[in-house]
């Protein structure tokens, strides 16, 4: 599910406004998390203190995640992108940035995890499926 097929990445090639647009969205080397956080974040027109506050975390723990200063576990990045309402693209490339395993449909948690991804689901209605199927919750 993580690598998309040869006509999709085609689609997006041709569809850049830019080759650096094209290399820089599919090459995550070189960008931090803090900065692609940062990137989505005016993309999205998001107030960090509101994602902060979102996605459940210690305001100072998540500032420093943002600021780059701190490094989150797989699972508060996961936070942060369902505070984002990222998509299952974004939220992988958040992952990766931060140096976790994007998310996997063969894996149980993950599979219900994306499921509430592409739903547009809450932090809230993902711990609440999470608990109901029997796994770990994200917080």
């Amino acid at each position: 599910m993580s690598e998309p097929l040869t006509e999709e990445l085609l689609d997006e090639l041709l569809s850049a406004p830019s080759i650096e647009s094209y290399l820089d969205e599919r090459d995550p080397r070189g960008r931090t998390l803090a900065e692609y956080l940062g990137q989505l974040l005016a993309e999205k027109g998001l107030e960090r203190s509101r994602v902060v506050r979102m996605a459940n975390l210690n305001d100072t723990f998540g500032y420093q995640i943002f600021q780059g200063t701190r490094h989150p576990s797989r699972d508060k990045v996961l936070q942060i992108a369902f505070a984002m309402a990222l998509t299952l693209r974004e939220t992988n490339r958040a992952l990766t940035a931060a140096g976790a395993s994007e998310l996997y449909c063969k894996d149980r948690r993950d599979a219900i995890i994306i499921f509430c991804i592409d739903r547009g689901c809450s932090l809230q209605k993902v711990n609440e499926e999470l608990y109901r199927f029997g796994e770990r919750t994200i917080c």
